[in-house]
């Protein structure tokens, strides 16, 4: 390994006075924000918040201060069934009420996956991957199928937001403690040769926080009212169970659905299936599953989809060339590699692999604009409220969205036939750190 000699920094110095555009960046840099300098002004024509093919859809939602995104976007998919069943402006299912279960299953999925490390290694890198990230607000589409498939849903008013569903974090911290302590307990109990404690321990944990769960969350109901207000005229359904709702008032259509990835790096080939280790929340429910795709096919699936006036739940990464206030995804917007005179460029494979991008947020599609029949730009659903954006929702790209965008849900009627016939290949397994089950972390 070289050091860093004195020559070496003199030489960098005076290389760096014979740079006038960043002599001139640093005097703007006394009293500007760097983040803010970099805006191509001739770019704002082509990111407007108009629409050739707009499907019209409810107010936005706001999952505030938690990592809720994807249970909001399947929600918020589910209620524009239900809003055209019953002529509604505005309406939300409950979140809280499928949070709760979300995280009673994935308490339980990490106790029971905590038997595999019972004798392991402290520093197996699956075990320490596991404790380390204990269970999240995040989650994968699968997940949210498993869980309404077993536990239904509820309108809103059935199970209100509460301040600790809205904002997660300490919730959280407190349950990955009673976790590790879990596991701690557990892999002693095993050194210990006392095996057959450990089922004992589960069960006070699963009760321990179940309790917990239901003090930060309230009770999840059994029945419920249903009550809603169309035409200026109101009107009940009494005594609807969760499961009730969902199957009689929405229909089994959630496994009609199958979940397509663009995942262009090289253990990834195309037209293959893959799922995540130790990626889920409910034991028995659905399996976690992708189909890659180049992007030229996932898009032209999503433009199917979009155009025969069904929105599209989606993950992809919110953290790169976007502006929050305005709403707007896109990476031509931006131009850093002339202003900072060197090249950021990453191929969407490298910003995989070398862990620069991945996906953390999802939301819904809800319109394309079609120009020379091509997409140019996209509108997005999102679910953190209306004070930015138009309204809270936002926009994409055409450019950003072949970046920065990963998964989307396609009903399966979509589907080529061989895409088809690719989706029923069993699937390949991934590392449980794999960059494709980041959404749920």
């Amino acid at each position: 390994m070289k050091k860093i000699e004195v020559n070496d920094l003199k030489k960098l110095k005076s290389n760096y006075e014979k740079k006038p555009v960043q002599q001139a960046l640093k005097r703007v840099l006394v009293k500007n924000d760097l983040a803010n300098l970099f805006d191509k002004q001739e770019q704002k024509p082509l990111t407007q918040f108009r629409f050739s093919n707009e499907i019209k859809t409810l107010p936005v939602a706001n999952q505030k201060q938690s990592g809720r995104c994807w249970i909001f976007a399947g929600l918020n998919h589910l209620r524009e069934v239900i809003a055209k069943k019953y002529d509604l402006k505005e309406f939300e299912l409950s979140q809280n009420y499928t949070a709760f279960w979300d995280k009673f299953e994935k308490i339980n999925y990490f106790i029971e996956s905590i038997d595999d490390f019972l004798d392991a290694d402290q520093d197996d890198r699956t075990l320490q991957h596991l404790l380390k990230t204990g269970i999240q607000d995040g989650g994968q589409w699968d997940m949210f199928v498993s869980l309404i498939e077993k536990y239904g849903i509820v309108p809103k008013e059935a199970m209100a937001e509460t301040t600790s569903s809205s904002g997660t974090r300490f919730m959280n911290q407190i349950i990955n403690l009673k976790l590790r302590q879990y596991a701690a307990s557990a892999r002693r109990l095993f050194s210990e040769g006392k095996k057959s404690e450990i089922e004992a321990l589960k069960t006070k944990a699963l009760d321990e926080l179940y309790t917990f769960l239901s003090t930060n969350f309230g009770t999840p109901p059994e029945s419920f009212d249903f009550e809603y207000i169309a035409k200026e005229q109101y009107h009940i359904i009494k005594g609807l169970t969760p499961q009730g709702f969902y199957f009689e008032h929405v229909g089994d259509i959630l496994k009609d659905y199958v979940s397509i990835i663009n995942s262009p790096t090289k253990d990834k080939p195309f037209m293959k299936t893959y799922t995540v280790s130790y990626l889920g929340n409910v034991i028995g429910g659905r399996e976690i599953k992708y189909l890659n795709l180049e992007m030229k096919d996932l898009k032209d699936l999503v433009l199917k989809q979009l155009l025969d006036n069904e929105v599209v739940w989606f993950g992809s990464d919110v953290a790169r060339y976007g502006d929050r206030t305005i709403g707007v995804w896109d990476d031509l917007s931006y131009d850093y590699d002339q202003m900072l005179e060197m090249s950021l460029f990453l191929s969407k494979e490298d910003q995989l692999d070398y862990s620069q991008s991945a996906m953390n947020h999802a939301m819904l599609l809800t319109a394309v604009n079609i120009d020379e029949g091509k997409p140019n730009r996209f509108k997005i659903e999102n679910s953190w409220g209306d004070a930015n954006g138009s309204k809270g929702y936002y926009l994409a790209s055409d450019s950003w969205f072949d970046q920065y965008v990963y998964q989307a849900v396609i009903h399966e009627k979509y589907l080529s036939e061989v895409q088809k016939k690719a989706w029923k290949q069993a699937p390949k397994v991934l590392k449980p750190w794999d960059p494709m089950g980041a959404l749920a972390k």
